[in-house]
């Protein structure tokens, strides 16, 4: 059960990390409304307080969910970006998926 809490916590904190990165892009690049940059503050503000929830040491849970962010963000490209992933952005983000189960989920001794 605690590994099911921690992939969902990463991917639903991804997710706001992504979106918080996301629609500055949209004013930078593409002259949407700098409006954008109010839910950015609050997606990046709700990023930084999920990474917080999990009860490991940070440094662990920030190498771990960046193995999540990758997997993440090539959703992201596919679903938003409209850019179907190569076999290789898949094997890519599955190599980081299997480090971040083992960082987060291999016998510790601490």
């Amino acid at each position: 059960m605690l590994e099911i809490k921690t992939i969902s916590l990463f991917l639903v904190t991804a997710v706001a990390e992504i979106v918080g990165c996301y629609l500055p892009y949209l004013w930078l690049t593409q002259g949407k409304s700098p409006w954008l940059l109010l839910p950015a503050g609050l997606s990046l503000a709700l990023f930084a307080w999920l990474l917080s929830l999990h009860p490991t040491a940070a440094g662990r849970v920030y190498a771990a969910y960046g193995g999540v962010y990758i997997f993440v963000a090539i959703l992201w490209l596919w679903a938003v970006d409209g850019i179907r992933p190569t076999v290789w952005d898949m094997v890519g983000s599955s190599v980081a998926l299997v480090g971040m189960s083992i960082i987060m989920f291999a016998p510790k001794n601490t």
